[in-house]
């Protein structure tokens, strides 16, 4: 007979296809069974009445990193990853910043040696790339790839970030050619800069033209150049926060015809509004970030597309900036808001969020939500099916849910270090009890067992774009070759020069 270090015994497994009765053996770090009635282990968890799903998976949140405005955030690894765990999640994939004529593989080294020393749970990291040199794209880009960081984020807006279209088409070309998937954060920075100088020269400054600024248009003009950029070789790239209905119809359009174009949005975006923004004095700036809070109909649109398959994950994009001179109030109450730091916390909140208004108000199966907060991460970046589902093999990475706990958000209970949260008395309904990390159980009822560094660097392998993709056109054969140098007569790729 099988003995199990530790037993889950009596819940219901949810998976991203199905919910059945079974218990979870688990010896050391992995799952080793996944059957009725096992025997206790030398741990037992009794999960009567409660979902046992795959832990967690956050690949949009910022962990100890300096924004481009050069702000700190609140969170470094620890506080970060054990924010995660109480939340759910058992793996956090946050992003390695290089910040202009930085190199990269000193970020990536650097941001590595941060983690490793203080992650309570599994990790990895994204790049992101802001130079588009050949050292960073050729030499150390490539070996980041090939040694497990197999994506990375650009942007196309923030001066002190963005790459312009021909860079775009450098980067493609290389993530084509060694298989990682691209993060883009899409927005027009010329639409948003424009607007900005004229509402700070009439004299709006007030948080709440953060949204102004950022129009609905510029992240659907940005999303659809992207995509066009991307189709030259065939090159699958994934858009980041999508918040706005024309951002969902140009990567819905784009899937239909063909495209491996990919979406993820976040909860604020599902629940609240640009009306936050409006709020007394400098309130409002706690709910600025980039893209801004939309209305009700962009929420409708966001909750259509998570169902529909538009967009595949659901990630926090935490940024933990405080509400101070450190951050959102860098000049005190005379802050505009082109000055204050973008983003705001929710690592700790995003599944709960989720599950509450999406599986409890009927928008979503418990098994949507397996695939938008777990499952679909760990396929779109490489970690499955190590990370991400609940069977024999698999990591033991797992949080036991109760259905129908009532929690209400306070930023005095929840573990980031920000100082406050977003969704301040928001009244959620199920909320992970138990949460087990490679085998380990690191919260049970709200006690919290983890050292500094017991996380593991998790390295990726190719992502789920890659791994079965449909045949490469003519024309991106073409243009593939053609970056690399090694592209003869158009004529020969069957793509004629017209």
């Amino acid at each position: 007979m099988q003995h199990f270090d530790l037993t889950i015994r009596g819940g219901e497994v949810a998976t991203h296809e199905r919910v059945f009765r079974a218990d979870v053996g688990i010896v050391a770090d992995r799952i080793v069974e996944v059957a009725p009635h096992l025997p206790a282990g030398t741990r037992d968890i009794d999960a009567t009445g409660r979902y046992v799903m795959p832990g967690g998976i956050d690949t949009h949140c910022h962990v100890e990193q300096r924004s481009g405005l050069g702000f700190i955030g609140a969170d470094d690894w620890y506080s970060a990853s054990v924010a995660a765990a109480h939340g759910g999640t058992t793996m956090i994939v946050p992003f390695a910043a290089q910040h202009r004529k930085q190199s990269l593989r000193k970020v990536a080294e650097d941001y590595a040696a941060l983690a490793r020393a203080k992650s309570v749970i599994d990790w990895s990291y994204h790049l992101i790339v802001s130079e588009t040199d050949h050292q960073t794209l050729h030499e150390d880009l490539v070996e980041q790839i090939r040694g497990g960081i197999t994506s990375f984020k650009v942007y196309m807006t923030y001066d002190q970030l963005k790459i312009d279209d021909y860079q775009m088409l450098d980067v493609l070309a290389v993530a084509a050619r060694e298989k990682a998937l691209v993060m883009v954060h899409a927005e027009n920075n010329d639409v948003i800069r424009w607007v900005s100088q004229k509402l700070l020269a009439s004299g709006r400054t007030a948080p709440k033209y953060h949204g102004t600024s950022h129009v609905e248009l510029a992240e659907g003009e940005a999303t659809h150049r992207v995509i066009q950029l991307a189709r030259l070789f065939d090159a699958p790239v994934l858009i980041v926060h999508v918040s706005a209905p024309d951002a969902i119809a140009t990567i819905g359009a784009a899937q239909r015809m063909g495209a491996q174009v990919y979406g993820e949005t976040c909860p604020h975006y599902l629940v609240l509004t640009k009306d936050a923004m409006d709020l007394p004095g400098m309130e409002g700036a706690k709910y600025c970030c980039s893209p801004p809070l939309r209305d009700e109909a962009a929420q409708a649109a966001l909750w259509r597309a998570l169902k529909d398959g538009v967009l595949q994950t659901v990630s926090s994009d935490h940024a933990p900036y405080r509400f101070d001179e450190t951050g959102k109030l860098p000049y005190g109450e005379a802050t505009t808001f082109k000055q204050m730091a973008n983003g705001m916390p929710g690592l700790e909140a995003r599944l709960p969020l989720l599950f509450s208004e999406g599986v409890r108000s009927g928008r979503m199966t418990i098994p949507e939500f397996v695939a938008l907060t777990s499952t679909n991460h760990a396929r779109m970046y490489g970690l499955a099916p190590r990370k991400g589902y609940v069977q024999p093999g698999a990591d033991a990475d797992i949080a036991i849910w109760d259905p129908d706990r009532e929690v209400v958000l306070r930023a005095a209970t929840l573990h980031d270090q920000t100082g406050y949260t977003p969704f301040e008395g928001m009244r959620v309904t199920g909320w992970p009890t138990t949460v087990v990390s490679a085998g380990r159980v690191i919260v049970h009822e709200g006690a919290f067992d983890a050292a500094p560094g017991s996380g593991r660097f998790v390295p990726r392998s190719t992502p789920m774009p890659f791994q079965s993709p449909p045949p490469v056109s003519a024309r991106g054969q073409f243009f593939r070759a053609l970056a690399d140098g090694e592209a003869g007569p158009a004529h020969s790729f069957g793509y004629l020069d017209r």
